[in-house]
């Protein structure tokens, strides 16, 4: 894959606000937009910014985790034409991998426009689900697992999960350090959403977010053994959209190289959901998903200005950039303590908060990746933008379904 067929770019993306707790405006209370809503807000910021709108626009795919049991809606295809009357009868598909369906939208996208099935492709992703109590809707997350597994699994069983690994990563290394790091993470997270207008934290004040998630202990009693609720990130409800576009796409809806990323390679992995991780402390998946981007693009790490990656916990972000080379087993933890993740550090990664500051709109996120790294690359992030170097003009998506499942990593660069 080092040399794509054709050149594949991304543009015009969109994000919706990243709404749930946090937000001045949410009140579990009162009614909320729902699916619909939020599809068509999306859509439409995408197809507003192209020539030619939804006419312009060959194909569309959705990334959606749970509908049928957050919205009691499937079939959600259908919903494109809602969005822009364009773009009825036309294809249109829906994917899904847990909470890397984000990210399968964009693939999707990418290997039609490889096949030359299509030229433009509208990608999507969305979650609506702050319809539920929240242990109501850990246990429909929990469908991202093994379901024979879940039924002996924590109630809260994702955060049952990575208190696992956390703890793992607590008894190998050294947990005082450990926490120093998820800590830091925390605080970085709540740092970057604060510049972004549509991000979950934006509105959060706390004068010390680093001292409020270290002097927070773990307590199983009333959660999980080995990670805080800071430590988590929140259930969200948002929906991201992006145009996926060949060279001839981008000239029929009048976008300009340069203001377009151009898809440097992509790789997808998946891991047996039946089975265990081998190790507690790695994510494997993730790992060999890097290095297959890496050897296929022919890149490294060094030439990588800032990272998307997948923090649906802090311990997540920590093992995944050691799974990124940045730093050994064991080592994370003190890579990011030292501000190397920090917007003006060594790597920046998650700039406008990610999965903790932003928000987790789980089949959302993995566009809401892209978006964010479309966004930096091509100086549209406002004051969440970080300075790319011309020594180093790759940014990098990291998006994760389940326990280190279904994973995709995508490499962009500026068109040029």
């Amino acid at each position: 894959m080092k040399n794509l067929r054709r050149k594949v770019y991304m543009a015009a993306g969109y994000n919706t606000i990243s709404m749930g707790t946090g937000r001045k405006e949410f009140n579990p209370k009162k009614e909320r937009p729902g699916l619909e809503e939020y599809l068509i807000e999306a859509g439409q910021g995408v197809l507003t910014q192209i020539d030619g709108g939804a006419k312009s626009v060959d194909e569309s795919v959705l990334g959606n985790f749970m509908a049928a049991h957050f919205n009691k809606q499937g079939n959600l295809p259908g919903f494109f034409p809602m969005i822009d009357k364009g773009l009825e009868y036309k294809p249109a598909t829906s994917v899904e991998g847990a909470c890397g369906s984000g990210s399968l939208s964009l693939v999707s996208g990418i290997k039609s426009v490889l096949a030359e099935s299509a030229e433009v492709v509208l990608s999507m992703g969305a979650e609506v689900q702050n319809t539920v109590k929240a242990i109501y809707g850990a246990d429909i997350l929990a469908y991202a697992g093994w379901f024979k597994k879940r039924k002996k699994g924590h109630a809260y069983f994702f955060p049952g999960q990575f208190s696992d690994r956390a703890g793992a990563y607590f008894a190998k290394y050294d947990r005082d350090k450990a926490r120093k790091g998820m800590a830091q993470w925390y605080a970085n997270a709540i740092e970057n959403a604060r510049l972004d207008p549509t991000a979950q934290e934006y509105h959060n004040t706390h004068p010390d977010p680093y001292g409020l998630s270290f002097k927070s202990e773990p307590n199983g009693k009333v959660f999980v053994d080995n990670l805080n609720y800071m430590d988590c990130s929140k259930v969200s409800d948002a929906a991201s959209g992006i145009i996926i576009a060949s060279e001839e796409g981008l000239k029929r809806i009048g976008i300009d190289k340069k203001d377009a990323v151009e898809v440097v390679g992509y790789a997808q992995v998946i891991r047996n959901i039946t089975e265990d991780p081998t190790e507690l402390t790695e994510l494997k998946a993730i790992k060999t998903t890097i290095e297959k981007v890496f050897q296929s693009t022919g890149l490294s790490i060094d030439q990588i200005a800032t990272v998307e990656l997948h923090d649906c916990f802090t311990i997540a972000g920590i093992l995944t950039v050691e799974a990124l080379g940045l730093a050994k087993p064991g080592e994370g933890c003190d890579f990011v303590a030292k501000g190397n993740t920090k917007r003006d550090g060594i790597l920046p990664m998650n700039t406008t908060g990610g999965l903790i500051g932003w928000g987790h709109p789980t089949g959302g996120t993995g566009v809401h990746q892209a978006v964010t790294i479309w966004q930096q690359l091509t100086g549209k992030t406002g004051k969440a933008q970080i300075n790319i170097s011309a020594e180093r003009p790759y940014g990098m998506t990291i998006n994760m379904g389940g326990d280190d499942v279904t994973i995709n990593a995508i490499i962009y660069k500026k068109g040029e």
